[in-house]
């Protein structure tokens, strides 16, 4: 299983940009898609992003879309998540996730093999 660790997490304000990245320890990473879930406070945790293992398959919970973009670099083993525009509502903590469906087809989470510790993103008004 792909170990995974989170980073870029912080405060900003509405509208501002963050970019987060994971990177995972896997000798196998191009077998997992890769995605990021977040939780915030009080709520169940919920799909953000997700990037088919050859980058090709992307797929957005319709609260990002057009705001948030996945990539994933499999040479040096990372996935980002870069943030524009954020909002209050995007306050939580995130999690990285590796999936073992290789493409990313369905994020219910349940196919999840890895998940990363989180990071924290707050965003004020």
């Amino acid at each position: 299983q792909a170990q995974l660790a989170e980073s870029g997490g912080g405060l900003v304000q509405a509208g501002d940009s963050l970019r987060l990245s994971c990177a995972a320890s896997a000798r196998t990473f191009t077998m997992y898609a890769m995605g990021w879930f977040r939780q915030a406070q009080g709520k169940e945790r919920e799909f953000v992003a997700g990037i088919g293992w050859n980058g090709e398959n992307t797929t957005y919970a319709d609260s990002v879309k057009g705001r948030f973009t996945i990539s994933r670099d499999n040479v040096k083993n990372t996935v980002s998540l870069l943030m524009n525009t954020l909002k209050p509502e995007d306050t939580a903590v995130y999690f990285c996730a590796a999936d073992r469906d290789p493409f990313g087809r369905i994020w219910t989470g349940h196919s999840v093999g890895s998940w990363g510790q989180g990071t924290r993103v707050t965003v004020t008004s």
